[in-house]
Order: C-alpha cells, then structure tokens, then sequence
C-alpha cells in the first residue's frame, strides 16, 4: 500500500488526521491523473468543463431543486420545517449531481470505460443514466443482498445500458462492492475510471465528490434567502459514506450559527459484537474508532485487531461499515453533530412522511426524519431536512420490514406481502 509521503495534514486530500491515498502502487498513476484533472476541469475550470456541468445538471438533471416548507410538520413540530427536494432530481435522488460530474469529468480525460459501485442501487442508477447520457460504456458492482433488496433499481441499470456485475463475497453488501470495483479499477486504469459514489476512498474523491454535490447547500442558501429571509438553524441529513450529508452542509460549514446534523444509522443496536465481528448498526461516526477503509483513513467499524466489521441497516444505502473522512473530521472537531436512529424509528417516519406530506422517502432519508421526530425541540426555529431521495425502491424492504414491528401509523401490510413476491 502507498501513502502519499508528506506528512503535513494541511495538505490536499487531508482533513485534519483523516483522508490520504492509502491504495496500492498499481493505482497511483490512475489517482495521480484524476487529481491533476480534478485540478484542471473542476476547481480551475479549464475547457469551460464546470460550465458544461452546470448546463447539463440543468437540462437532464432538471436543477435547480425546489426548497418546500413542510405545512403539516411545521405544524406538528411547532416550528418551520423545510425540505431540500433531492428526490425530485432525475432519477429520484441527490447521486446524479455526481454520477453526471464523473462521466464527464472522465469523457474530458480520454476514458473509454466506467465502472461504479452501488449499494441501494440509487448511485448505479445515477451512474447508468449518466453514462447513456454521455455515451460512455458503464459496469456496475453491486452485493448479491443488495441486489435481491433493490431488485427495481438493478432493472433500471440494466434498462439504461449498464451491466450489473453481481458481488457474492462477504455479506454482498456495499463494503464488499465497493472492493471489487476498486479491483476492476486496478486492472484496467488505463482506459477506465472508477465514479465512486460517496465522499470516501482516496484523494481526491472526498473532495471531488463533496464539490459535485455542495450545489445541494449552495442552491439551499440562496433559496432561503428569498423565500424565507433568513438562514436555517439547523441542517439535517441521513449519514452513511456521506455524500448528501457533505452536498447539504458544505455551503453551511462556515456560518456557525447553522447547526448540522449528520444522522447514522443506528441499526438494531449500538453494542457491538467483536467476537462475532458484527456491528449491529451503520454508525462509524458515533461508535466506530479511526482506521484505513478504501483507500482513506477514516472512522470506521472495526474490531480491536482492526478487521472491519459487518455492518447493518435496515436502508442498504447507508449500510457501509465507515464514512468520508472530512464528516470524520468535521464531527471530531464538533462542527458536525452525528445522531443516530434505529431501524424501527426509521420505519416509523418512513410511513409519517408519506402520510403527512405526500412524500415517500427513502428509507435512508426517513432517518433524518426520524432524528426530527425525536429532537426538534432542540433544533431551533426554522430546520431543512435534504431529502435524499425518494422510496420507490424501498417498498419491497418497507413491507418486509413494517410486517415484523408494530408501527401504529403504518397501513395492514399483509396485504401486500405476497402481492411483492
């Protein structure tokens, strides 16, 4: 493994003890060259790409994303709740801001093949659009659990043109695919780039991948300057590898008066299980210790050896056993604040959401929802929970799920169930 020799924290690609290239020698040259084009095409602008990126965000992504004021839960929670709609983007999450910034980034560098990672299918289907969008071949690693929890997204991968290269090692879950991918990436550098889906790996992908998503925070701003007058209070968003967390704080990072809220999945529970090497959660910030994962060094699940755990979440989106190193960083140092909710309280809001607003969540989103239910008397006056993205794809898991609990609000699921099957 390599790391990049200076040891100064300041420099790019760390976020004060976190982040780094910790990859093997054979990928150095590939990240080598992405850094100096993420240099170029995104932070210097070079060929006009940004402008190109923005144009096309607009035409096929559809931006700029509605700001919504929740009537009925500013109603019940005695405050102004409003909604950040990434779920309206093209393909119903916040993932093609930076799908559609890779494929092209990679079209600017002469790549003639992508390969990505997915967990709850949403990054494989933002990656896949883009990729037909930009007439790019397109591969896709996704764990065999996930694929039979996400079987609607896996359809629209194959439906766009991508093929879905199933990944049966481990618990088949987003950890072990994106390990393949990284593989895939390593035997074939010359002509393939890898479109990470989250804040996490090595520089510069945290970076690169925050900056491709903060047009979430940035939009948000200047919506709440005219429609509302005033900044949030409070910025909530669910928190696994940490991309929608990173694309909803990063305009807001440096006004302190705006707490942000970084909301994990608490799993089935908070005790972990070291001789089982199980973490019956997906809450690296909160109960994970620093360590290497893909690439960065970063707070992670890990046993007192330092072997990774199995994670767990009821949303496979947020089921990851670490997350990007600047959340790491940003929580440690306090600007951040990570929470978490369990699966059942997930469940719950998953099912509020849809009867209140209209709005069916994803279940990685009803977290967020969840930590508001919980907590808002200490969020403040006016509170913008980023909807991450919408739940199609979770009802199949959502009547699974809801079946087994007692969720007062949630509709007789025996209905459906073998309906689904």
């Amino acid at each position: 493994m390599s790391e990049a020799s200076e040891t100064d924290e300041t420099r790019p690609g760390k976020f004060g003890e976190y982040g780094g290239q910790y990859v093997p020698e054979a990928l150095m040259p590939a990240i080598e060259e992405l850094t100096d084009a993420y240099q170029r095409y995104v932070l210097d602008n070079e060929d006009g790409f940004m402008d190109e990126f923005r144009q096309r965000l607009r035409d096929f992504g559809g931006r700029p994303i509605p700001l919504q004021r929740a009537d009925r839960l500013s109603e019940r929670y005695d405050r102004e709740v409003y909604l950040k709609r990434e779920d309206l983007l093209h393909g119903g999450a916040h993932k093609l801001n930076n799908a559609l910034g890779q494929v092209l980034l990679a079209k600017y560098m002469g790549k003639e093949r992508i390969v990505a990672e997915t967990g709850a299918g949403q990054h494989g289907t933002a990656t896949a659009m883009a990729a037909a969008h930009l007439d790019v071949p397109c591969e896709i690693y996704m764990g065999e659990r996930d694929i039979n929890r996400q079987r609607p997204n896996v359809f629209r991968m194959r439906l766009n043109g991508s093929e879905v290269n199933p990944v049966t090692t481990g618990r088949g879950t987003l950890k072990e695919a994106i390990s393949e991918t990284m593989r895939d990436w390593a035997t074939n550098v010359e002509d393939t780039h890898y479109v990470i889906g989250s804040i996490v790996g090595p520089h510069p992908f945290p970076a690169m991948v925050r900056d491709f998503h903060s047009v979430i925070s940035k939009e948000a701003k200047r919506q709440f300057d005219e429609q509302v007058g005033t900044q949030p209070d409070a910025v909530l968003a669910c928190a696994g590898g940490g991309s929608n967390t990173m694309g909803a704080f990063a305009a807001f990072v440096p006004d302190e008066s705006v707490g942000l809220y970084a909301v994990e999945a608490g799993g089935s529970s908070l005790t972990v299980d070291e001789e089982a090497g199980v973490a019956p959660n997906s809450a690296s910030l909160s109960t994970g210790t620093e360590g290497v994962l893909h690439g960065a060094r970063t707070k992670v699940l890990q046993d007192r050896d330092g072997q990774i755990m199995e994670s767990h979440s009821v949303s496979s989106g947020l089921d990851y056993a670490g997350v990007g190193p600047e959340l790491a960083h940003l929580v440690d140092t306090g600007r951040v604040h990570a929470v978490n909710v369990d699966d059942d309280a997930a469940l719950t809001e998953f099912h509020r959401l849809s009867q209140l607003e209209g709005i069916i969540p994803a279940l990685e989103t009803a977290h967020a929802f969840a930590f508001l239910e919980r907590d808002h008397e200490s969020l403040g006056e006016t509170v913008m929970v980023n909807v991450s993205g919408r739940g199609d794809k979770d009802l199949e898991a959502a009547i699974e799920e809801t079946a087994k609990r007692d969720i007062d609000i949630a509709p007789d699921m025996s209905v459906f169930q073998g309906a689904m099957r």
